[in-house]
């Protein structure tokens, strides 16, 4: 069924095991900077969780026995065809997350990215050979290691990125040969089903990808039901665990969330940093998990650092978010610019000192800097998610490393420094999953491991790591003493 969408098409089927379907219930997507619906789509019901579910199971052999070549012809296919679409599916992502253009593209970019990167990964999945004869019992046996698919996925994502963060899980299964469901955020869906479009018109075997909206009774089922055998979750940490804690036997990976610190040293490069530290704090609302939420500046620099952050700061142009030109722009919606409201109302009534920012109109919280905060602000401990930085002096780089490992979560650190030993300090007691040397820890490459400890999660993204999630090893143990 070839229903490629045009440039005006608002309304959207959702995916099930091959087909293109409507439903009962309707899903408005709304633009949270115009507060106007831009996409409709449906939302599944019961009898299209269960039609996914059992066509993904059924196409398992085939997705398993899928040649490798083949697997990497569908995947170079997907990524031909969205680099074709490039500027149509930026301007979904706009419209439906309010993320500006310029950052919309760069997703697709990403995205085309990861699933290039999943293609060459899939002709490396590995194997091998091993001696098993290290015990008189074991003598004259040998052993060979293959990897093979764990089953069917159950895959959730997040609205901030839909594209890079639903390719970062269907291009993997699709390379490791594991039959897929993907859940969409209710708020960012119509991306993911312009991507089934786009699959549909691979040679990917039918009943092994389905796109469906649901809501969190239905939904919820990713997370039960025993026919899926791993569960793969972006998202904040609490719902995170206790997923996992609802998952029963199937495997977990969870991507979770972060409050990222930056350390600034005296020797940093001022100018690199001030301009890394506003991306990383503000690009697309703070609505990363690795957005800049933490930066402590070694005192030497810091009122230089924090004059040019300002600088930097005011420059962002704030619009809507399908302009090119738009730098900054909106939250996902209403109550999470008024969340962080009242975060930041709160640390300023315990003592915290607003820089510049700080007022709300509507669903647009503008760039906010705060500094004389304390550790147990809400600001500080918790996953802002949200277009706030707080900027800190410090003169003891070891106490201030102690300070980023004082936090729940551990995703990732950046740094500017060029002493190596520091280097090499922090890449030792940083407890999180990534140190970033010169650079916002905003910084992912999409073929690197991506994942973090603590709340932060579970397990690894990026292609080649995400691939050795969704497989299991089996061993063939060859006993030739009575060979030729």
């Amino acid at each position: 069924m070839n229903i490629a969408a045009s440039a005006e098409t608002t309304h959207f089927p959702i995916y099930v095991a091959g087909d293109f379907k409507t439903t009962q219930q309707t899903l408005e997507v709304i633009n949270s900077y115009s507060g106007t619906c831009v996409f409709s789509t449906y939302l599944g019901g019961q009898d299209e969780f269960d039609k996914a579910v059992n066509s993904a199971c059924a196409v398992q052999e085939t997705m398993r026995d899928l040649p490798i070549y083949q697997r990497f012809q569908i995947l170079m296919d997907i990524a031909n065809k969205l680099q074709a679409e490039r500027s149509k599916i930026a301007k979904i992502i706009s419209l439906e997350a309010a993320k500006p253009l310029k950052l919309a593209l760069a997703e697709v970019d990403r995205s085309i990215q990861t699933f290039v990167v999943s293609a060459e990964e899939a002709k490396r999945i590995p194997g091998e050979v091993i001696s098993i004869d290290w015990t008189e019992t074991s003598a004259n046996k040998d052993a060979i290691v293959k990897y093979f698919p764990v089953g069917v996925v159950a895959a959730i994502v997040p609205f901030n990125f839909p594209l890079n963060l639903a390719a970062h899980k269907i291009a993997p299964a699709i390379a490791a040969g594991c039959p897929i469901v993907l859940k969409p955020a209710s708020k960012t869906p119509i991306t993911a089903l312009f991507l089934a479009q786009i699959i549909d018109q691979t040679s990917l075997p039918k009943g092994a990808f389905s796109v469906l909206p649901m809501d969190r009774k239905v939904g919820n089922q990713l997370v039960t039901d025993p026919r899926f055998n791993l569960l793969s979750f972006t998202g904040s940490a609490d719902v995170g665990w206790e997923m996992k804690k609802n998952a029963g036997k199937k495997k977990v990976i969870l991507e979770l969330g972060g409050n990222a610190g930056l350390i600034v040293d005296k020797d940093a490069n001022i100018e690199r940093a001030v301009t890394k530290a506003v991306n990383g704090a503000f690009s697309f609302a703070g609505q990363t998990c690795i957005h800049t939420q933490r930066i402590y500046v070694h005192s030497q620099c810091f009122d230089t650092f924090i004059d040019q952050f300002k600088q930097g700061l005011l420059a962002l142009k704030i619009g809507a978010p399908e302009q090119a030109d738009t730098d900054f722009s909106s939250m996902i919606d209403k109550n999470n610019a008024k969340r962080i409201e009242s975060w930041v109302n709160e640390a300023v009534v315990s003592g915290a000192d607003v820089v510049c920012g700080g007022i709300r109109t509507g669903t647009v919280y503008p760039p906010t800097v705060l500094t004389n905060t304390k550790n147990d602000m809400k600001v500080c401990c918790l996953e802002a998610f949200a277009p706030i930085v707080i900027i800190e002096k410090f003169t003891d780089f070891k106490q201030t490393i102690s300070a980023i490992n004082a936090s729940d979560f551990g995703l990732q650190t950046g740094i500017f420094t060029h002493d190596n030993r520091k280097i090499n300090y922090a890449f030792m007691h940083l407890h999180v999953g990534g140190v970033i040397i010169n650079d916002a820890p905003t910084f992912r490459a999409d073929h690197m491991p991506y994942g973090g400890v603590k709340d932060s999660g579970l397990g690894r993204e990026g292609p080649k790591y995400a691939i050795f999630d969704m497989m299991e090893p089996k061993v063939l143990v060859n006993d030739y003493t009575d060979s030729l």
